[in-house]
C-alpha cells in the first residue's frame, strides 16, 4: 500500500476528517506543480 492509502485508513479508523486529508494532499500537489512551473518559467539551473 502507498503512504496515501495508509493515511486514509488511519483517518477512517480514528474517525478523522477525510476532507482535511484530501485538502492537505491536494495543496501539497498544487504547490509542487507551481514550484516546478515557476522554476521552468524563470529558467533556473539546478543547484549543485
Amino acid at each position: 500500500m502507498t503512504k496515501f492509502t495508509i493515511e486514509i485508513m488511519q483517518t477512517l479508523l480514528n474517525k478523522g476528517d477525510l476532507d482535511e486529508l484530501f485538502q492537505d494532499h491536494l495543496e501539497r500537489a498544487i504547490n509542487s506543480l507551481l514550484q516546478a512551473e515557476l522554476t521552468a518559467f524563470l529558467d533556473y539551473e539546478k543547484y549543485d
